[in-house]
């Protein structure tokens, strides 16, 4: 497959009309499959971003501020944990599947849609057990107030661990609502409402309360997810004896953990360095202004959840040129979406940052600083997952940590003098250098063109 869209060859109104039609629509079925799929979990996360938001308001005027903040606190080391203790399973799934099936390996298949989800659960468990320790052994040190919290976010984190696993093996099917609403919609509207009819009821909503409703919303999705998902699984994969490599699974994982690791501290530096020197109103105001761009990110990451498993899929299967015509398609809408997005956020990026409140509009000139490493790594599309399915996890991972290595040097150089405008900064040199790097390891490695525009 050369090309991976046809544009209609005609001209005035009626022909920019069905030109825009053939790009939203058409193409071929696999290209048009690809931009459903990135467009639905576009939305989800959208909508789950503004359920997020609502909920956070609503638990903040019920409970208060101090058990708002403990709740917060601990939900925080929920999601950090979580989002690692399944030791990069979760992404490593959608290079797995594919290959087992491309090899005809069915009982290998069979074994990791179980067994993966089995470990992932009895790690996460003996971890969550290890960590309840931790807090008992420290509980002289710890805030009276934030202990039992704790502990029920311990009680959170395998179900929280099984559900992200399960996103991977139904993204590599292509179910994508099956694999995100239950963790970004269903669990947040489950939390909204339990918490909702407590607080109707009368009772009194601390933290303590506010965890066991979000412990119990995580549990509830994720048994939701695993009912659906077995049923699905069991209309596709036939039924026949399993085999399970184990040691096969975490050497593909672990150097995509460290890929997701780093990236993650990446996008937390700038916020953790400038709470270090400056005040808390400018952090507030940065925070602020990452939460208003992040819908740029989104982008990025919907183009990247829906094309990863086609990246193993293809290369499996030998077909070079469908691989290189898909990962240039995958570049191209997530490039372009990006930079409307980017445009139009920066345009409405006064009146946005009002809705935190006036004194958030101090930040808008951030906007656009911040703007320019998000834009730039946008133009190569989510390549590190393409290095992640064709075996290149160790060099990508190598590429993360320098960029982030970076980001903490350059945050720690600038933030002291300029606040928000030097992590601002910091980060989107890190995010060019990192996109220069990417861009090179695909072309050396792969002899790919990753770029949204050139040759």
């Amino acid at each position: 497959m050369a090309v991976m869209d046809a544009e209609p060859a005609t001209t005035g109104p009626a022909g920019l009309i069905a030109r825009l039609r053939g790009k939203l629509t058409g193409g071929s079925s696999e290209a048009s499959l690809t931009r459903r799929l990135a467009g639905t979990i576009f939305i989800i996360r959208v909508i789950s971003a503004g359920l997020a938001y609502f909920s956070q308001v609503l638990l903040a005027r019920w409970m208060g501020t101090s058990d708002y903040g403990i709740y917060v606190y601990v939900w925080t080391w929920v999601l950090l944990l979580g989002s690692m203790m399944d030791f990069g399973i979760s992404a490593s799934a959608q290079k797995i599947i594919p290959e087992y099936r491309a090899s005809g390996d069915h009982a290998l298949l069979r074994g990791f849609l179980s067994g993966s989800r089995w470990l992932t659960f009895a790690v996460s468990a003996l971890v969550s057990l290890a960590l309840a320790g931790i807090v008992k052994l420290f509980s002289p040190w710890i805030d009276p107030a934030e202990e039992l919290p704790l502990y029920i976010g311990c009680m959170t984190l395998p179900a929280f661990v099984v559900a992200n696993t399960q996103d991977g093996i139904a993204r590599s099917h292509d179910w994508m609502q099956l694999g995100l609403m239950p963790q970004f919609i269903i669990r947040q509207a489950l939390i909204i409402g339990i918490t909702a009819c407590a607080f109707l009821l009368g009772y009194h909503l601390g933290a303590i309360a506010a965890m066991v409703a979000s412990a119990g919303a995580v549990w509830i999705a994720m048994t939701g997810q695993m009912v659906v998902l077995n049923r699905r699984l069991a209309e596709h994969i036939a039924p026949g004896p399993k085999a399970y490599d184990i040691s096969g699974w975490l050497a593909v994982s672990l150097p995509i953990l460290l890929v997701e690791s780093f990236y993650l501290l990446l996008s937390y530096t700038d916020v953790l360095v400038l709470q270090q020197f400056r005040p808390s109103d400018e952090v507030g105001v940065y925070f602020a202004v990452v939460k208003t761009l992040a819908l740029v990110s989104f982008i990025h990451y919907a183009m990247s959840a829906t094309t990863a498993h086609r990246f193993a899929e293809y290369n499996a299967s030998g077909d070079k040129a469908r691989l290189s015509a898909y990962v240039a398609h995958a570049i191209v809408w997530t490039f372009w979406p990006s930079l409307a997005a980017t445009i139009v956020l920066l345009a409405l990026g006064k009146p946005l940052l009002w809705l935190f409140g006036p004194q958030f509009v101090v930040g808008y000139d951030i906007m656009f600083v911040a703007a320019v490493g998000l834009v730039v790594r946008a133009a190569i599309g989510p390549v590190e997952r393409l290095l992640n399915m064709l075996g290149q996890q160790k060099i990508c991972a190598l590429a993360y940590a320098l960029a982030f290595v970076m980001n903490v040097v350059l945050c720690i150089a600038l933030v002291p003098r300029f606040g928000g405008h030097g992590a601002a900064a910091a980060t989107s040199i890190s995010l060019t250098f990192e996109t220069v790097l990417l861009f090179w390891i695909v072309r050396q490695r792969l002899g790919l063109h990753v770029l949204a525009f050139g040759k």
